[in-house]
């Protein structure tokens, strides 16, 4: 499988000469997978993928019709077909790899040549910090409980194992050794050989469908990965440039950058979440946290050997060291290692209290544990004081530096994990709560200020609601087992477990109120008298697009509640909702989903004003564009102005937690990313609207209003539309075959509204439709230009000034480009229903060239790819092989749907929806 020679039109001649060494790695990687194919499966598979891609090929320069391309693989056996999907879902990895290197190469070339540091690295942001010239007051106030974090969730398509993502990292290692030259060309391509070929025996999913407890694995190994390493050290450098431009402003008390975790505390549509998956979910995090804080201090025992008899140590060191029990000869003048390993046997003292196993370089000294993160930091801290005083800065500020940061920021529970369940749970458990103890009989009767009224009671009070012999139902058992056992990581882990409980479908007060009840049944809400305080926040999640327009009405309807209010006060005035990209998409589709979400935020920032609290927006973003995706700096920096006031936080989900985070340099650049954006959106102007904001936000509400009228038309009016989607994409198999622990449908359902957004988004982005990223936009802007030039010049006028306009063109412009009406006609063909097929994807179809149309009118481009040159190298280097992909999970799907369900069709099918994730980066 080589790469083809031929320069594209999409290609001009200087892109070319600057990506020629990706070409050869592509060429190379591919040459090499080829001949092991051949060698491994025989001349006929070889002969069939090679066929394949260069068929691939010849259909890109339009050489051949896409039916001849098709024809290789009509009837395919299925013992054929799964050998070639590996193929081509192999060189997806490998293309994935040699991009990857090839970004981090091109920014090389630019630091090497002194070029200005690039947009949405810090480097870039400090200059641009500087320029502003902020003063400290300013800077202090804005940052003041600044926080990004990250927030990783489990997804169907992430499927592949730990074992595949540490080939990819030896391949890549060996592929920056070959450019740099640091060993014989021919001896690394040996090695790369017997990497590709463990590659190629290697299993790339598991066959047993995924387990919660395997996604919290999934989930974490990304810390060994990069995270343990990475944010730390980002933690530390970015404390010191604040503080070093702001020294009298109290900056950075806290680490910036925390990370967090849904996976194991979501159980909105997941039965499989319980109290002991919670458990395992906090106590795994905590094992990692602490297990990489003890090797860390185990590495500093064999650094730090310095003598007493050379070096003069501080009284408090001395302290430390003569109380660590261990006073043998041979380390008698080693105060260092001594106090060191008073740090290491105290920590493992606190692993034996609070955790389910000891982790590795643990040591059993019969030690005192430490009550909290800080202690371990306060010794720490007096071993770092001693060796600065006697001129060891440079030891100081090497690995103990980045212990200290990573005590910091990890404490002992790694990540925060967010607890999540929909608001109709939470009213059938409190009404049987309130039916048990006497409360009232008929919760669910009463209207919303009667529910207000008794909620607010309870919340004023400590009685519990329930004995421990209370015969209650399953559903309520459950619930209220799952908030008991967060309380228990809380007590015992720290208040950074789990940091917030998560409404989803909030829509009332009551709602609210629902959440904080079950946080005070499980001893976790203290009422304290009428001044009640909880460690876990309650966070509304506003979905839909009517939610989404009511959000601040609800938010400030709940904060004249005297005892939640009471209870914000208590949490530093600070507030967080949860905005919920997948579900409004799904509601109103692309255009009006964003609109609302932008108009979302500038009204609870103005709600937030009035109440007089601290705002902070919780981004519950998709890797797709249909889902909230794109890139993550130009997302923030296009959010309104006051909607990211130091803070932020954001889901990263599925396939694109491996694109972003699978190594140190790239978790590295988009964690920087994060930063950036987020506080430039917070020190500097960036809207770029000033006075023409009001008229620009009145063009936006007629557009999504045309948009969604547009979406709805096909989605919600067209008769027989979920049969073609259902027909036309593979959402039935993603349901039935082994992917994720979470059902594809919050209940069953043949309705869009009850389908989950996650599948539904991944149906059409595996048959090349892509429809949630930009169904609507064109109609939209068709009818509003109505054929006038100057109000085509003003929506070309705001895609130059807005970063929100530029931002949802831009995004949208990649995710048609991933589509293909070609190959989406072929999933078409799926469907029995003739005159269904036909109107249905004749509605798509034109729609989608309208859009385009428009797209080029708008902006100027004629290009979708214009401003966007990494994904037009992937168009080049990478899509071509995605065809054979394609058409073979029409096929597969086709002997399925006829009766042939053999766990190896199934797989196979499985191998395609892997391959295709992986290779379009952000499908789901």
């Amino acid at each position: 499988m080589t790469e083809p020679d031929g320069r594209t039109a999409t290609e001009p001649d200087t892109g070319r000469a600057a990506n020629e060494p990706l070409r050869e790695d592509v060429r190379l990687l591919g040459a090499m997978l080829g001949q092991i194919v051949r060698e491994q499966d025989g001349e006929d598979v070889f002969e069939l993928v090679e066929k394949a891609r260069v068929e691939s090929f010849r259909l890109r320069r339009s050489e051949i019709d896409r039916a001849e391309l098709a024809e290789l693989f009509d009837g395919i056996t299925i013992g054929k077909a799964i050998p070639v999907i590996r193929a081509f879902s192999h060189f997806s990895l490998l293309a994935n790899l040699a991009e990857d290197l090839h970004r981090e190469r091109r920014r090389a070339v630019h630091v090497r040549a002194g070029e200005p540091p690039q947009d949405s690295s810090l480097a870039a942001t400090y200059a641009k910090l500087d320029a502003a010239e902020i003063d400290s007051a300013t800077a202090e106030d804005l940052l003041r409980d600044a926080l990004v974090s990250p927030v990783i969730t489990a997804h169907p398509t992430e499927t592949r194992r730990r074992t595949i993502f540490e080939a990819q990292t030896r391949i890549t290692d060996l592929m920056r050794r070959r450019h740099h030259a640091e060993a014989d060309q021919d001896d690394i391509d040996v090695q790369l050989r017997r990497q590709i070929i463990t590659l190629w025996q290697t299993a790339l999913i598991r066959l047993s469908r995924l387990r919660i407890q395997d996604e919290i694995e999934v989930g974490l190994r990304y810390y060994d990965m990069s995270l343990l390493d990475v944010i730390p050290r980002i933690n530390a450098e970015l404390r010191d440039e604040l503080r070093r431009r702001w020294p009298d402003a109290q900056l950075l008390a806290e680490p910036m950058l925390r990370p967090g975790s849904w996976i194991g505390g979501d159980r909105d549509g997941n039965p499989f979440v319980d109290a002991n998956v919670v458990n395992t979910a906090t106590q795994r995090a905590a094992s990692v946290a602490i297990e990489h804080h003890l090797g860390e201090l185990s590495l500093l025992e064999q650094e730090l050997s310095m003598s007493a008899r050379l070096v003069t140590v501080s009284y408090a060191l001395q302290e430390l060291a003569d109380s660590s029990g261990d006073s043998g000869s041979n380390r008698a003048d080693e105060p260092y290692r001594r106090a060191l390993r008073n740090i290491r046997g105290r920590l493992t003292a606190t692993a034996e209290r609070i955790l389910d196993e000891l982790p590795a370089n643990g040591l059993s000294a019969g030690l005192e544990p430490y009550e909290s993160p800080r202690q371990a930091l306060d010794d720490l801290d007096i071993v770092d004081a001693s060796l600065r005083s006697h001129g060891d800065a440079i030891l100081a500020d090497d690995r103990l530096a980045l212990l200290r940061s990573s005590i910091e920021t990890f404490g002992f529970h790694l990540s925060g994990l967010d607890l999540r369940q929909n608001s109709e749970v939470h009213e059938e458990v409190v009404a049987e709560l309130f039916a048990w103890s006497g409360v009232h009989p008929d919760y669910a009767s009463l209207s919303e200020d009667e529910r207000v009224a008794i909620l607010s009671d309870e919340l004023t009070t400590r009685r519990p609601l329930t004995t421990p012999d209370a015969e209650l139902s399953e559903l309520t058992t459950k619930e209220l087992a799952i908030t008991r056992a967060a309380g228990h990581a809380v007590r015992t882990l720290g208040a950074g477990a789990v940091p917030n409980y998560i409404i989803s479908m909030c829509t009332s007060v009551s709602d609210m109120l629902e959440a904080a009840l079950l946080l005070k049944e499980a001893g976790i809400l203290d009422p304290g008298g009428g001044h009640p305080t909880s460690p876990i926040g309650v966070v509304p999640l506003f979905e839909t697009i009517g939610d989404l327009q009511q959000g601040a009405a609800t938010l400030l309807a709940t904060l004249d509640v005297p005892v939640y209010r009471a209870l914000v006060r208590s949490r530093g005035d600070n507030q967080e909702v949860m905005l919920g990209y997948s579900d409004s998409n799904k509601d109103g589709g692309y255009l009006a989903a964003n609109w609302a979400l932008y108009r979302a935020e500038l009204d609870l920032v103005e709600a937030a004003r009035k109440a007089r609290i601290r705002l902070r927006l919780f981004h519950g973003r998709g890797g797709t564009v249909g889902r909230g995706g794109g890139p993550s700096y130009d997302a923030i920096l296009a959010q309104p102005v006051g909607a990211v006031t130091g803070s932020l936080r954001i889901t990263e989900q599925g396939e694109v937690i491996g694109a972003k985070y699978a190594n140190p340099k790239l978790a590295r650049r988009n964690l920087e990313s994060l930063l950036a954006a987020t506080i430039e959106s917070t020190l500097l102007d960036v809207e770029g609207l000033g006075d023409a904001a009001e008229p620009a936000y009145a063009i936006l509400d007629d557009l999504a209003a045309r948009a969604q009228a547009a979406y709805g038309a096909l989605v919600h009016e067209t008769p027989g539309f979920v049969e073609y989607f259902r027909m036309s994409t593979p959402v039935a198999e993603i349901g039935e075959l082994n992917i994720g622990s979470r059902p594809a449908s919050r209940k069953p359902t043949n309705s869009v509204y009850d389908l989950r957004a996650i599948p539904w988004v991944m149906s059409w982005s595996q048959s090349r439709v892509m429809l949630p990223g930009w169904y609507g936009v064109g109609t939209a802007f068709e009818e509003w230009v109505d054929g006038s030039d100057e109000k085509l010049a003003r929506l070309s006028d705001l895609y130059e000034q807005w970063p929100f306009f530029r931002s949802v063109l831009s995004n949208m412009a990649m995710v048609m480009s991933k589509s293909d009406l070609g190959l989406a006609a072929r999933y078409a063909e799926l469907v029995p229903d003739v005159e269904l097929r036909d109107k249905v994807f004749g509605m798509i179809s034109d729609e989608y060239n309208r859009t385009i149309k428009m797209y080029q009118a708008v902006t100027g481009h004629e290009n979708l790819l214009a401003d966007n040159p990494a994904m037009a190298r992937a168009t080049i280097n990478r899509f071509p092989y995605l065809e054979p992909l394609n058409h073979l999970q029409v096929e597969l799907l086709r002997q399925y749907r006829a009766g042939d369900d053999r766990e190896l069709v199934k797989r196979g099918i499985l191998l395609t929806m892997n391959g295709l994730a992986t290779a379009l980066r952000n499908s789901g």
